[in-house]
């Protein structure tokens, strides 16, 4: 495994980690700009550049974008962290990627969904006006990685096959909650369905070229 991928994927102290994240993005709700648009997930939504790539004057939407994703997190994370996470920013809309670690850390499924939907109608209840836009999960692309024993640990219970099935279901759940689904990962696969290698550095996590592909997709919601 490659020293980039242990510091964005392996924190020898991950908890310690993802409680100074929240303890950091408390400070910055502080004096966040309510009704903007928010970046929901674990680590390969928390990678995404997007208030890197804002604060450098690369893009410019007509609303800005927070991003408040945890690495190594599950939907029982933000459930946990939901006011730090949702509510005191106060978004006008809400991009969610999350679902791949319950997957990956195997929660029963029925947890997982419980979990899922129980964020949506919190997020409706208390912010009726906020668009919701759950994504489908991304491509991951174990054949060209997982070849040592940190990338084969990644992949025993992460697969294109588990993703787009539950994929599948959270597009249910959408039309039952009365939001959206969105699919933003054209470009990122392969002929095979594979992520391509040239858009990540583990197989499952997504290089800066790779999130410029899907903000591009995205761009049409934002």
């Amino acid at each position: 495994m490659s020293e980039e991928t242990k510091s964005l994927t392996l924190n020898p102290d991950i908890t310690r980690f993802q409680n100074n994240l929240i303890s950091e993005y408390k400070e910055k709700n502080q004096t966040v700009k309510k009704g903007q648009t928010l970046f929901l997930g674990s680590s390969i939504m928390e990678i995404f550049p997007i208030e890197k790539w804002e604060a450098e004057g690369k893009v410019k939407f007509d609303h800005y974008i927070y991003n408040r994703a945890v690495r190594a997190t599950t939907t029982l994370f933000v459930l946990e962290h939901i006011d730090t996470q949702i509510f005191e920013l106060a978004p006008s809309k809400i991009f969610i990627n999350i679902g791949t670690n319950d997957i990956g850390f195997q929660v029963p499924e029925a947890i997982f969904r419980a979990n899922y939907e129980t964020i949506i109608r919190e997020v409706q209840e208390q912010l009726p006006n906020t668009e919701i836009y759950i994504l489908k999960y991304y491509p991951v692309n174990n054949v060209d990685f997982g070849s040592d024993a940190d990338e084969a640990t990644l992949f025993a219970t992460r697969s294109n096959e588990a993703f787009n099935a539950a994929s599948a279901k959270n597009q249910e759940m959408a039309k039952k909650l009365g939001v959206h689904f969105i699919d933003v990962s054209d470009g990122l696969a392969d002929e095979n369905g594979n992520l391509k290698k040239e858009y990540t550095f583990d197989g499952a996590h997504i290089l800066t070229n790779g999130c410029e592909v899907i903000l591009k997709n995205l761009e049409k919601y934002l």
